[in-house]
């Protein structure tokens, strides 16, 4: 349910605008400045509403504020899909702002709550297959949302929107039905107990995230991230067919296969961060990721284009679980969702900045080559914070814990038979 939550709200709400975007762009007559600046909303309302929603989370669960995500993640995208001719970026900009909201109420509650379902051990792989739940909706929007434009015609972009907004309401219900905020009930009593005599402390100690170095290291690395990777996405299929003068079906076919290949991503690199820790594998993953980058604007062959695609979907979706792995290794279930909420700031901003300041760039110089190659930059930036990240408390001391030698019993001495 975590999966398709994310797969929602995230997955339409923001990938799905890349594969609107070229026909929402002649439909509405707006630049690639515009189109950063629509995409800036929605992260703005994002990052707005993650670092509320982990707070509204501990209150009152994960289900209900995912399920209310979804509604307002599918409201928003209503909105855009009925942008008028005139004025068209106001009411664009208040539907992506609202549909980042959504996304916001969708995302950390749902990586959050794997810290309460699963220790040290298994949290990397169960929140990076969360995360990965766009990977469903680029597979989707790939093929899908060509077909729909070029059978319905110039105001097919907006029948996409319809479609995203549907399938959001779909998944309010599932969610609503079938999530659940806390393990099986045997598990939930012992859990319980132990947590009581705690659990106002560390409530009462939200303060101790904030001022934690970890917190902060952890967000100027989801920074990097955030700034390069949503740049990656956003201008993906407007690069080639505005730049490279791909077909919008040949187009969305890679977008299909970008998609899946980053439905593996959550699996591999969750396992690679449980047994290696978090920051190895961010950084890993930030290095791969600039490398797809610079494959994107040096390489404009088919080749290059694909090659370049799926290194870049096998890694990039599931760098959100293992950052929220990382809150969970640091502080305990309790305050998974509040640490999350506050590191995600880091990564809205990024987000925000990103499309904004790299769509202006490819204004400037008339192709989206050179903002390719400065996401790859950050991407690297990126890698070095990462390289520095300790581990989270509770991983490093379950790692002792385990590796402590234990003495072993003397045997005992076989009786005598006389």
């Amino acid at each position: 349910m975590g999966f398709l939550g994310v797969f929602g709200a995230l997955g339409f709400g923001r990938f799905g605008y890349s594969a609107v975007l070229p026909s929402m762009k002649d439909g509405l007559h707006i630049s690639s400045a515009a189109a950063g600046s629509l995409a800036s909303w929605n992260l703005g309302g994002y990052v707005v509403m993650a670092l509320v929603s982990g707070v509204l989370t501990s209150r009152f669960g994960a289900r209900r504020i995912v399920a209310i995500g979804s509604v307002v993640a599918a409201a928003g995208m209503l909105v855009t899909g009925l942008a008028p001719m005139n004025h068209a970026m106001l009411q664009a900009s208040a539907g992506r702002l609202l549909t980042g909201l959504g996304g916001g109420m969708c995302l950390v509650p749902s990586v959050a709550l794997m810290s309460a379902w699963f220790d040290v051990r298994t949290r990397g792989l169960a929140s990076s297959i969360v995360t990965s739940g766009p990977s469903l909706a680029l597979v989707i929007t790939g093929p899908a949302v060509p077909r729909l434009i070029s059978s319905i015609g110039p105001n097919g972009w907006r029948w996409a929107w319809f479609f995203f907004a549907a399938m959001c309401c779909l998944v309010a219900v599932l969610t609503a039905v079938f999530q659940r905020d806390r393990p099986y009930p045997e598990y939930l009593a012992l859990k319980k107990a132990k947590q009581e005599g705690v659990s106002v402390r560390q409530r009462a100690n939200l303060r101790s995230v904030v001022r934690s170095r970890y917190a902060w290291h952890l967000g100027a690395v989801y920074m990097m991230f955030g700034f390069a990777y949503i740049s990656y996405f956003t201008f993906f299929q407007t690069r080639l067919i505005k730049d490279l003068g791909w077909s919008a079906d040949k187009a969305g076919a890679l977008f299909l296969v970008l998609g899946v290949a980053s439905l593996f991503c959550g699996v591999i690199w969750g396992t690679i961060s449980d047994r290696t820790g978090r920051g190895r594998a961010l950084a890993s993953m930030c290095v791969i990721q600039a490398i797809a980058s610079v494959l994107f604007a040096v390489w404009p062959s088919t080749s290059g284009i694909v090659l370049s695609a799926v290194i870049f979907g096998l890694c990039s979706l599931a760098v959100p679980g293992i950052v929220g792995a990382g809150c969970g290794d640091q502080f305990g279930p309790v305050l998974a969702s509040a640490s999350l909420g506050f590191v995600t700031v880091f990564f809205g901003v990024g987000q925000a900045a990103g499309p904004y300041l790299l769509g202006g760039m490819a204004d400037i110089f008339g192709s989206y080559a050179n903002s390719y190659l400065v996401a790859a930059g950050v991407f690297l930036v990126g890698t070095v914070l990462a390289l520095f990240l300790r581990e989270g408390k509770w991983r490093a001391e379950s790692a002792e814990a385990e590796t402590r030698v234990i003495p072993a019993e003397p045997k005992a001495a076989k009786p005598r038979i006389e």
